[in-house]
């Protein structure tokens, strides 16, 4: 059980890191944290695919917006490459539910899918 853990422990982290604006901004650490087949359904309904969201985050200019707040993430491991994440986000008064799957590769835990489903709380 312990691995099971410390694999939650790790996309825990690298998710979290995908919220921190100094990380959104950069393509290349952004790149480094998504699978190469990353999908994502988000808040807005839009699909977005791995190069549409790299460079979506890189073009936006105000960081200073605050910051995303996560709260309540729980995960569990689905299968022994295959980590489920749960959790709430607010940013400038916007809320969602998210969900998350990370796949382990030679490359290490990448995001593999993520959907975001706004609530108004």
């Amino acid at each position: 059980m312990r691995d099971r853990a410390e694999a939650v422990d790790v996309v825990m982290a690298r998710e979290l890191s995908l919220l921190d604006p100094e990380v959104r901004a950069s393509p290349e650490l952004v790149g480094a944290l998504l699978h190469p087949e990353f999908h994502e359904f988000g808040a807005s309904g839009r699909h977005w695919d791995r190069a549409s969201i790299i460079a979506a985050l890189a073009g936006i200019t105000d960081q200073g917006s605050g910051p995303i707040v996560a709260t309540g993430m729980k995960g569990v491991q689905l299968a022994p490459e295959l980590v489920h994440l749960t959790f709430d986000t607010e940013h400038n008064g916007s809320r969602a539910h998210r969900s998350s799957l990370w796949r382990h590769t030679p490359s290490g835990w990448l995001l593999y899918f993520h959907q975001a489903t706004p609530y108004a709380g």
